[in-house]
């Protein structure tokens, strides 16, 4: 059974490797469900991690539905990810009533060329999954990362074997939620490969910040921070 790990740094990559991991998805934030990582933290996975490694592609939190500009953006960071030789992409594009999007999945694809694809747990959002799963293998994904469209995959365990029986050429990746005390559930059901973080929060200061960086209003599903021309234009007026 493959175990594929969520790392959100060189330093989580280095240590899912040195357990045993079998494979990487790269990505930053987990807090918001993880984003493309950065270049430098492509370049120097790809110099010191030598299991293979997927790099997410998502270029902002929030929903999957993507403007032009956004998905010329993936577009980029895949090109970017293949020059420098990575194993696989992980990313997809939804509609906004959560069906699907061929079209600009296909460009991911293709844009991905030889490289592994896995259309990521955007799928959890899908009204119909089973219909989702045969899109999904005419575009010939390779994985679908899911939790069976729960909070976690324990809770998804029967849709996940549901989308087991009915895939022809796509191996479904269990993923939320998977530890040590529920892994078995997936190995037992047959699952090919299973996906998780194994991370735990690390003190890292001594002392506590003087104020907090961190902003509840910032996370949204559906909302997103958009910079607004009245807001800017403003205090330009005001300075300039």
């Amino acid at each position: 059974m493959l175990v594929e790990v969520c790392a959100n740094s060189l330093e989580s990559a280095l240590i899912a490797e040195r357990a045993g991991a079998d494979r990487i998805e790269l990505c930053s934030e987990l807090a918001v469900g993880g984003l493309t990582p950065s270049y430098g933290l492509l370049k120097m996975v790809k110099e010191r991690v030598s299991i293979p490694v997927h790099v997410l592609i998502r270029p902002r939190s929030g929903n999957f539905s993507y403007t032009d500009d956004e998905l010329n953006i993936m577009v980029t960071d895949i090109n970017l990810c293949v020059e420098l030789g990575f194993s696989g992409i992980v990313s997809g594009v939804l509609h906004q009533n959560f069906k699907v999007d061929v079209e600009r999945t296909k460009i991911l694809k293709q844009a991905a060329g030889h490289l592994k694809f896995t259309f990521h747990r955007a799928f959890d959002w899908v009204e119909n999954p089973i219909e989702a799963m045969r899109q999904l293998e005419e575009l010939e994904m390779d994985y679908v990362l899911t939790s069976g469209q729960q909070n976690s995959a324990p809770k998804g365990l029967q849709l996940l074997c549901d989308l087991q029986k009915h895939s022809s050429c796509i191996d479904i990746m269990p993923g939320s939620g998977v530890n040590a005390g529920n892994v078995s559930l997936f190995k037992d059901q047959g699952f090919k490969a299973v996906h998780l973080s194994g991370t735990a929060m690390e003190k890292k200061l001594d002392i506590i910040a003087p104020i907090t960086m961190n902003s509840k209003s910032f996370l949204s599903d559906d909302h997103v921070a958009v910079t607004q021309f009245k807001n800017v234009h403003e205090v330009v007026t005001k300075v300039k």
